[in-house]
């Protein structure tokens, strides 16, 4: 059987391709032989449940070890009830043991106990019955909710102290978060766990990171090194500049181009490859894009996004850090300072899906701003958008959920009704610098008809109230972008949202202006 990328479920070294999954968790089996209780934690599909599988067989096959991992996720379905949480768990333990365990290591059967106390009793009967400590790995435990989680972390406090001849030696909890969430999971308070802590035995966070760099070369080694097809290294810096080594978007991206586009084995990957494959996944929107973006319109969510995506400062305190930790625990955002999307893909992701709502109703025809030579008509394109602004920005923004950002979410999505299919939009959010960058990037052929690119340079401003013109900072901003990119004119789109800038038609007009270096503006002020 040929190996392929994996894009669902955990990986076998004999089906997928695959970093070593011991290296994932370095730290793992230190914990595990110091009998301590620890948290795993990393955004979904990120390799948990491969890392570790592998380490429950790993350690079982020392000799010295009965390891089991298992997945809580079945006991979603019992909500608050506490005891049907117990006995799903304790027969998810059971089966996954009988199948993955020698029989003198399985479980006894469990003794009769109260609701809310069986996950405890029959822990203890294991451990006592079984001939090597036991190290059990609880997958999805964040499936649990409510008094359910609040339960089982107790009752895995309460027999902490007794191992590891009468209760298992060394737990390991994996979930999207980290255990500070588990409060908030079961019904309380996040900030004041201190003893209150469901689990404050825990000896250490674990968080599985991305793939570096190197990584992901490796695994596309893998692929060539099977079948002969290599990725151009303009390909592979592409792909790991749009993935920043998520590893479910760097499989995708290489099982989009090898089983959707099948591009044939004798042919080389190239980066037009990657970008096709990434446009691709953006438009079908998979289970894994489409689980992030259920979460876009939880508040605390929102409370961290939104400063991101309108490149306004958020109000830092307490609660923003917690929230800040959420929407990075949840993969959105980048692990490291300053607050960004984690990555290309996640963000036009993000931009697209916020601007959802808006797009059905843009009736712009994108044929219609195709010029004779195939160049893109930016002026054309501008001025329409003006038009649309003047009949429908204000009641379409005042409906979206993002309002800080609303107004450019409205032209994010003109613009891509009118470049969809035909072109690319490159999306930069300046945090704390009040600004949105866009660049469009339109191919066409050009006189000697070799394929050229068109690039239109914009960069989206709001003037709020009580804050003073923004235009010559915008004007400024713009002109290091348009440098950075080697452009001599560009696009600031205003959108005015102070109360003494009058009505719509008032307002929404254009001008012509020049950057402090001389460079070509077209200003619209809306």
């Amino acid at each position: 059987m040929a190996r392929r990328f994996n894009t669902a479920g955990p990986c076998r070294p004999d089906w997928h391709y695959m970093i070593p999954a011991e290296r994932r968790l370095p730290e793992a089996p230190g914990l595990v032989e110091q009998r301590a209780y620890f948290v795993v934690h990393a955004p979904r599909q990120t390799g948990k449940t491969t890392a570790l599988r592998a380490l429950a067989e790993r350690l079982t096959g020392t000799g010295r070890w009965a390891a089991l991992h298992f997945s809580c996720e079945a006991g979603e379905a019992a909500g608050d009830d506490y005891g049907a949480a117990e006995r799903i768990l304790l027969s998810t333990i059971r089966a996954r043991a009988e199948l993955t365990l020698p029989t003198a290591l399985q479980p006894p059967r469990f003794p009769d106990a109260p609701e809310g106390h069986g996950v405890e009793v029959a822990l203890r009967a294991w451990a006592r019955a079984c001939p090597r400590p036991l190290a059990l790995f609880f997958d999805e435990i964040d499936a649990l909710r409510g008094q359910s989680l609040l339960s089982v972390l107790r009752q895995l406090r309460a027999g902490f102290s007794d191992r590891p001849a009468d209760f298992p030696a060394a737990v390991a909890l994996c979930g999207l978060r980290d255990v500070r969430e588990y409060k908030a999971a079961s019904g309380g308070d996040p900030n004041r766990l201190g003893t209150a802590s469901p689990f404050n035995v825990k000896l250490k966070s674990l968080k599985l990171g991305d793939f570096d760099p190197d990584e992901v070369r490796e695994l596309y080694a893998q692929h060539t090194a099977d079948t002969g097809q290599a990725f151009t290294e303009e390909a592979l810096e592409r792909a790991i500049a749009l993935t920043a080594g998520q590893p479910w978007l760097v499989n995708a991206l290489a099982r989009e181009i090898v089983e959707e586009i099948a591009v044939p084995a004798s042919e080389p990957i190239t980066a037009a490859h990657v970008e096709e494959a990434k446009e691709r996944l953006i438009l079908a929107r998979a289970t894994h894009l489409d689980s992030l973006v259920a979460r876009l319109h939880e508040p605390r969510v929102r409370r961290v996004l939104e400063p991101i995506l309108s490149g306004t400062l958020a109000v830092v305190g307490d609660a923003y850090q917690d929230d800040l930790q959420y929407v990075r625990d949840l993969g959105l955002i980048a692990p490291s300072n300053p607050a960004r999307i984690a990555n290309p893909i996640y963000r036009e992701v993000v931009a697209r899906v916020l601007a959802g709502d808006v797009e059905p109703v843009i009736l712009a025809e994108p044929r219609s701003f195709v010029l004779p030579d195939g160049r893109l008509d930016v002026a054309r394109l501008l001025r329409e958008f003006a038009a649309f602004w003047r009949e429908h920005g204000e009641a379409l923004s005042g409906n979206l959920g993002y309002h800080e950002v609303a107004p450019q979410l409205v032209l994010m999505a003109f613009l891509q009704r009118v470049v969809n299919g035909g072109g690319l939009i490159e999306r930069e959010y300046g945090l704390g610098r009040g600004r949105i960058d866009l660049l469009v990037r339109w191919p066409y052929r050009g006189e000697d008809g070799r394929r050229a690119v068109q690039r239109a340079a914009l960069e989206l401003k709001v003037w709020r109230e009580g804050e003073k013109d923004p235009t010559p900072k915008g004007l400024a901003q713009l002109d290091g972008y348009l440098a950075q990119l080697g452009l001599d004119e560009g696009v600031l789109v205003l959108f005015d949202r102070r109360a003494a800038a009058g009505d719509v038609e008032t307002r929404t007009r254009f001008e012509e202006a020049r950057t402090p270096s001389g460079r070509r503006v077209t200003l619209l002020r809306a």
